[in-house]
């Protein structure tokens, strides 16, 4: 099977599992490895089409995502690499376990490296630059992440923040820093 037939196939299992309201333990283990959630948020087919088209265009060749929840997102975007990899950062270690289980899946281990940990701490060790991050995490922290990555930014990184209109108002420092700062 094509990587890309079985991206797809996962991509649509975890859709089908993203809006199901049923306890926990009904259905299979990702349902009950996300934390309890009776949602999944998922960046969905219309925001992550967009993220693939980005990928496409620019061609990053090293890209962050904070945020990794299920892989969804990493998948969409480790099957538009011409080159290079994902480094995902996820604070919660079942969830991790869910992310590598269907990037495995989706036969895109060889594109995605998942690291553990509270992404402000995480992202002080990284000793290169990106030239694509994926933000999509707690919104009240996207201003963190952002003063910590921006001496980790290639030349002409693009920045992609999930969430910026609908959580603007947890959101202020880092929508007023990237509208004002002169830097983006």
């Amino acid at each position: 099977m094509r990587k890309d037939a079985k991206s797809e196939i996962v991509l649509m299992e975890i859709e089908k599992i993203s809006t199901l309201d049923l306890p926990p333990i009904i259905g299979w283990h990702r349902k009950e490895t996300v934390l309890n959630r009776r949602f999944l948020p998922i960046i969905g087919r219309e925001k992550g089409a967009l993220l693939e088209r980005l990928v496409k265009k620019h061609k990053p060749s090293s890209t962050l995502e904070i945020g990794t929840l299920v892989g969804y997102s990493a998948i969409l975007m480790a099957r538009n690499l011409e080159k290079g990899k994902i480094i995902s950062l996820e604070i919660d270690k079942n969830a991790a376990k869910v992310a590598e289980s269907n990037i495995a899946k989706a036969g895109l281990s060889d594109k995605v490296d998942i690291l553990v940990g509270d992404a402000k701490k995480t992202i002080r060790k990284l000793d290169k630059k990106f030239d694509f991050i994926f933000i999509d995490a707690k919104k009240e922290e996207y201003f963190a992440y952002l003063k910590l990555l921006e001496n980790k930014m290639e030349k002409g990184c693009i920045i992609v923040a999930d969430n910026a209109k609908i959580y603007a108002d947890a959101m202020k420092d880092y929508l007023h820093h990237v509208r004002d700062s002169g830097r983006y």
